[in-house]
């Protein structure tokens, strides 16, 4: 044909433009649809993969770039195949999916079979698969082995023989874990490998047949399979170049070219079907499956399948992609997808945390964000013929020219609830989008002095207080109150320890020093404020520091008065303080409802991540106590701000609590010492040492960093206490040192410690008696029948979601 030949049956050719592409859109689902042809993104994303062919770091790529469900980019580079002869690459290519048989196959699969009520992801494993449970296994969780959390090895031990999949599971079976399960995120293709067993013991099915009924056929994946058929290979990209003769270069087409055939070498071995490896699939189908997955598990329209119908649950596809992993764990996984890890290169640089997806080692990686509505797919065969460097810094430009290209990822997106549950914590943002500081927090008692305590006006007032009653100028509330215009200080309450916070027994009524008024004592034979305490006073203030912990009394104090006040139509004040553990961590068992007691005065967790503030008005409208409640909230606290954070003073709420490190492990620790540990109560740091004098500290020490607890080392010591259990007696014990706060938890930490010391010293170690402050009858009795510390924590979760949509009514202070 000429150059100059354009016509056809006298048409200029650019007339007939829009039919061939209408044509050719006819013929393409759309699912799939988009311009082949240079788009507004081309210009941007073709030089990135081209460069990429050209220095070989790939042979080829198929890029598939989704955007508010449509097809957008869909593009074919380089070669499919270089040997035995180059076949260039076409978008319709199947690839070795590698590792995104995880999350396409694998965890769909488990969490069908969760949906169906015959799994549940907190279950441990040998529940459905017996011999798994053997040398130490007998812990480890569904959930742990989605999040990679199992503290199993990366890899079972394999060579080239074909051993078949129960000779693998037998290998896997007889190994032990290399960490304790639950307590590191170590990626691990031999936990999916379990998976797929677990799939095919649970159903009766094995994971290709499973997979193929449940998830591909409903969603029209039709070039989606494990062991792909004869007919597919023309078009499969192949892979490595394997049994090459002794001395033959890789990629001289002398050895045998995986096509079709599994490239991992122990999906190859277990006959191509495994739940780490082994899927085939195109970009198109990866797209349906995305597609899918943005809408909440329903099946995309255009697929020729049932579009609207539910192949997931809402709540599943949820749970699949937040964070899964324990929050002491500084990777975020959901179940099977990756969040935050070292893995996470195809986000690239803008994509925001919320975002997730995965990689597979053959060079295929998907990265999907639901706030932009948008999913990345780039499948490349990066190990034919031969291995390359990991193809990390492609995914990543890739991603990053997306997001940029179609502004996702904004300021707004970045600072979502899931980056907030991440470590940026509800901090406020300046107008770039950086953290700014708080440069200092006003208490409760500043508030007031700045409103001139207009609330508090023509009222005489009785005030509970202690050492920690002081402003920003380090004036006692007492005196500020004592010289406030407008109102008079009648009387003042001290808690447990007393108004200087120095005793540790019964604390007896006195008199103030400086102002000459009674300070009528609540921790003596009378806890609550009586009739004759409260005569002639028209209003009560509380003003103490809390130590974010249920058992710590003053909790209870706050509780009592304000019932007090509520039986003689006494308005309550709460100046508010900062939650010295924060406001977002929660952790612990929730109190038994028969277990009421001074240090347990409401059914919420140990740790419950409130103010005092917050906590009235829980307590006010939940126990139905009907107080005519005011809480003075504080200026420039946020959930997110670490105490020191906020410019405050530290001041000991108890003799024993005398850092903020010991406020940290106490929690975990003070739950010990009913069951005959010295928490190191007189000694210089209580609470950051246990011990007595019948273990040994080195045993012990050797022990508990075996165990990998987050956040923690533990060191040998010896120390001498002078009072309370065990004084004036040498003790070997345990000195805490924290190596990272933001991962340490600390009830898991105790339980952690709890389990040691009941396998080296069961004579001595009296557990059952932890049970008065931990408040829940069950976890101790997990405790004692063995149950890991991971697993008991993991099962409080349901309680704790239950709790914080009680919580939630009364928060105060911003996310």
């Amino acid at each position: 044909m000429k150059t100059n030949d354009c016509t056809s049956r006298g048409l200029p050719f650019f007339l007939l433009i829009p039919v061939v592409v209408g044509v050719w859109l006819s013929l393409v689902p759309s699912a799939i649809r988009a311009q082949e042809a240079p788009s507004a993104l081309a210009s941007t994303l073709d030089p990135i993969v081209n460069d990429a062919v050209a220095k070989d770091e790939i042979p080829g790529a198929v890029l598939v770039v989704g955007h508010r469900g449509r097809i957008i980019y869909r593009k074919a580079y380089g070669a499919r195949a270089l040997i035995p002869k180059r076949d260039l690459m076409t978008a319709d290519t199947i690839f070795d999916l590698a590792s995104l048989t995880k999350l396409i196959a694998t965890t769909p699969a488990v969490m069908k079979l969760v949906e169906q009520g015959k799994l549940r992801l907190n279950d441990p494993v040998s529940r459905n698969i017996p011999e798994f449970g053997a040398n130490g296994k007998d812990q480890i969780t569904v959930r742990q082995i989605l999040t990679h959390t199992s503290g199993l090895r990366p890899d079972p031990p394999a060579d080239e023989a074909p051993i078949g999949i129960e000779a693998m599971l037998k290998i896997i079976y007889d190994e032990r874990p290399i960490a304790p399960p639950g307590m590191r995120f170590i990626y691990s293709d031999t936990g999916f490998i379990v998976l797929g067993e677990l799939v095919r013991r649970v159903s009766g099915m094995s994971l290709d047949e499973f997979a193929a009924r449940f998830v591909f056929r409903p969603l029209g994946m039709t070039h989606t399979r494990f062991l792909p058929p004869a007919a597919w290979l023309p078009r499969i990209a192949p892979t490595e170049e394997i049994d090459l003769p002794e001395g033959a270069k890789a990629g001289s087409g002398r050895g045998r070219i995986l096509r079709g055939v599994v490239h991992d070498l122990r999906a190859r071995a277990m006959g191509g079907v495994a739940g780490h490896a082994g899927l085939f699939s195109t970009a198109d189908d990866l797209a349906i499956f995305c597609r899918m997955m943005l809408d909440e598990g329903r099946i995309p329209a255009g697929t020729g399948a049932a579009a609207g119908q539910r192949v997931l649950a809402a709540a599943t596809v949820h749970e699949m992609t937040t964070p899964q992993t324990p929050p002491w764990s500084p990777s975020l996984r959901g179940l099977g997808w990756d969040i935050d890890t070292a893995f996470s290169a195809p986000r690239g640089e803008l994509f925001p945390l919320g975002s997730y997806g995965h990689t597979g080692f053959t060079g295929t990686s998907i990265w999907i964000d639901p706030a932009s509505q948008t999913f990345v797919i780039l499948l490349a065969n990066a190990v034919h013929p031969y291995g390359r460097p990991v193809i990390s810094s492609l995914r990543s430009r890739v991603a990053t020219a997306v997001a940029a290209a179609l502004n996702a990822g904004s300021r707004t997106d970045a600072t979502s609830a899931l980056q907030r549950s991440a470590g940026a914590a509800g901090r406020p943002y300046d107008a770039a989008g950086v953290y700014k500081r708080n440069e200092q927090t006003k208490t409760g008692i500043d508030v007031l002095e700045e409103e001139k305590f207009a609330p508090l006006r023509g009222k005489r007032v009785g005030l509970i207080t202690n050492q920690t009653g002081i402003d920003t100028a380090g004036r006692r509330t007492i005196d500020v109150l004592a010289k406030a215009e407008g109102l008079k200080l009648a009387a003042i309450f001290s808690p447990e320890h007393g108004i200087a916070g120095r005793e540790d027994e019964q604390v007896a009524s006195t008199t103030d020093e400086a102002t000459g008024l009674p300070i009528y004592s609540l921790y003596n034979d009378t806890r609550r404020p009586t009739e004759t305490m409260l005569r002639d006073i028209d209003a009560l203030v509380f003003d103490i520091q809390d130590a974010g912990v249920r058992f710590y009394t003053y909790v209870t104090t706050m509780g009592f008065a304000m019932e007090a006040a509520a039986g003689h139509n006494i308005p309550f004040y709460v100046l508010d303080r900062p939650n010295p553990l924060g406001g977002e961590l929660i952790e612990g068992p929730m109190l038994d409802r028969d277990r009421s007691s001074f240090v347990g005065y409401f059914p919420m967790p140990i740790r419950y991540a409130m103010t005092m503030g917050e906590l009235a008005q829980m307590f006010n409208a939940e126990n139905k106590i009907g107080a005519d409640l005011h809480v003075i909230a504080m200026k420039d606290w946020h959930r997110g701000d670490t105490f020191e954070e906020t410019g405050l003073t530290w001041i000991p709420p108890s003799p024993n609590l005398r850092s903020l490190d010991a406020a940290l492990v106490y929690p975990g620790i003070e739950i010990l010492q009913a069951a005959g540990i010295s928490v190191g109560r007189g000694t210089d740091t209580p609470f950051e040492l246990f011990g007595a004098p019948w273990m040994s500290g080195a045993e012990l020490a050797r022990e508990l960093n075996s165990r990998f607890i987050p956040g923690v080392r533990f060191v040998a010591t010896r120390f001498t206490p002078s009072v309370g259990l065990y004084d004036n007696e040498l003790c070997e014990g345990i000195a805490i040192v924290i190596t990272d706060r933001a991962s340490l938890n600390s009830m898991l930490m105790g339980l952690e410690i709890a389990a040691a010391l009941e396998k080296l010293y069961p004579k001595q170690f009296a557990l059952g008696n932890i049970a008065g402050l931990v408040g829940s009858k069950a976890t101790v009795e997990r405790l004692k029948n063995g149950d890991a510390p991971t697993r008991i924590v993991n099962d409080w979760a349901e309680d704790l979601d239950a709790f914080r949509k009680i919580r939630a009514k009364y928060l105060i202070y911003p996310d």
